[in-house]
């Protein structure tokens, strides 16, 4: 299909559709995982496995690190057309899985696919974004990422009562709207950043002048390597929080504060509606115009806050705290850590192994979060539920530090301008 030309905003928003499917994939699975584990009578390894491998861990990462080294070097419409024909595989498995093997492979698939697909969708957002309003259409993935939850919570809450089925048709919907993404990304032209430097970089790998990228050359660089470890610590160490939350909020709500499973769900679309609202009146509306770094500093620290809740004994839990934790969670959600990692991510690295730099720290991250959420509900049988959330909120306090210490000066600078100021000129 020929490609047409189109405005910078509905790329941003054709590209962003990838974080309401993965976002949706991931919460779709939490709101019906109770009913998962006693239709499949899941245990505790069953359970932490399925949540490690699943497109919020592992298979995210592996798909992300060989998605973001396709995309340097065959282009970011390559792989973020054909990703999705994966997810839709892998969503149809789990739509019909009747054993535990086929649940398991059907989120391992839709993690291959989605992981992928994020690090061709945030490269190509903020390679075709106005310098001036990078944060803006940044944060239009923020935006999908927050309304895919709600969406999937808000259906959850009325289709679970229908049982198994029900969340079946959750996962079912997810799979028709990958297919409208796909079709749509077909008309969709390459980047002109990633054409012009593969282009230049072709001309000089034959000329003799450079070798072609590798991890050796982008690890090896003092500039990238700081980058690199920066952003794992900001994001990685967030995640843990975030993916614990993603993947768990019912059963946490459900069996923590014993609340029901459609207030659960009321509570959790709660949650990502505040995302919403935290993304676009906060992230997009002054991400650009405001201190970056005082933003990050009061989204991160409410977090702190938020997860402090959870670590008071279950009788004390009140409605009110409850409310709080929602709200707190749900802003940061859509205009903290993870918005300025995707912003950040693209911003930091040279459009030559800027894909390729994101698929790696996006790994790394989805890698501990695998750990992580496999040890999580062990813990939590185990220990209680209060003594992984003095973990969480430990975590929560590292990221929002870093982050705002660290935090670079970016803001109204072009790719090209960021790229020559950190690294002395630009990247070949």
């Amino acid at each position: 299909m020929a490609n047409t030309e189109v405005s910078a905003w509905k790329k941003t928003i054709i590209a962003a559709m990838t974080s309401y499917i993965d976002a949706g994939s991931i919460v779709a699975g939490a709101a019906g995982l109770s009913m998962w584990q006693a239709y499949l009578g899941m245990d505790g390894f069953q359970m932490g496995l399925l949540a490690a491998l699943s497109s919020n861990a592992a298979s995210a990462a592996v798909g992300a690190l060989i998605g973001g080294r396709l995309c340097d070097l065959y282009g970011r419409k390559f792989v973020y057309t054909y990703d999705l024909l994966i997810y839709m595989v892998g969503m149809l498995l789990i739509v019909f899985a009747v054993n535990f093997p086929m649940l398991l492979g059907g989120y391992i698939i839709v993690g291959l696919g989605v992981g992928a697909d994020v690090v061709a969708s945030w490269t190509l957002i903020a390679e075709q974004a106005p310098a001036k309003d990078r944060a803006k259409h940044c944060g239009t993935a923020q935006f999908a990422w927050a309304l895919g939850p709600a969406v999937v919570l808000a259906v959850s809450a009325y289709v679970n009562t229908w049982g198994l089925i029900g969340n079946r048709l959750v996962f079912a919907h997810l799979i028709l709207v990958a297919a409208w993404v796909w079709y749509q990304r077909l008309r969709m032209p390459e980047s002109a950043d990633w054409k012009k430097t593969r282009e230049e970089e072709k001309r000089l790998i034959a000329a003799g002048k450079i070798k072609k990228m590798s991890y050796g050359e982008l690890l090896s660089n003092a500039v990238n390597l700081k980058t690199c470890l920066f952003l794992i610590c900001v994001y990685s160490i967030w995640n843990l929080c975030a993916s614990t939350w993603g993947f768990f909020t019912p059963f946490i709500f459900e069996n923590v504060a014993k609340l029901s499973n459609s207030m659960s769900q009321v509570m959790a679309v709660g949650s990502f509606l505040l995302s919403i609202v935290g993304t676009y009146f906060i992230f997009m509306k002054f991400g650009d115009r405001v201190s970056r770094r005082l933003i990050y500093f009061i989204v991160g620290g409410i977090y702190v806050i938020a997860w402090s809740v959870w670590i008071l004994p279950p009788e004390s839990l009140a409605s009110w705290m409850l409310v709080m934790f929602v709200v707190f969670a749900g802003l940061n959600n859509g205009s903290g850590q993870q918005a300025f990692y995707q912003l950040w991510s693209s911003e930091l690295f040279p459009t030559k192994y800027r894909a390729t730099a994101q698929g790696l720290t996006f790994f790394v991250t989805r890698i501990i979060c695998s750990l992580w959420l496999f040890c999580a509900p062990i813990i939590m049988e185990t220990l209680g539920f209060r003594y992984a959330a003095m973990l969480i909120t430990a975590f929560a306090i590292v990221s929002w530090l870093i982050g705002t210490i660290f935090c670079p000066k970016t803001q109204g600078k072009t790719l090209q301008e960021i790229e020559i100021e950190r690294y002395g000129h630009e990247v070949k």
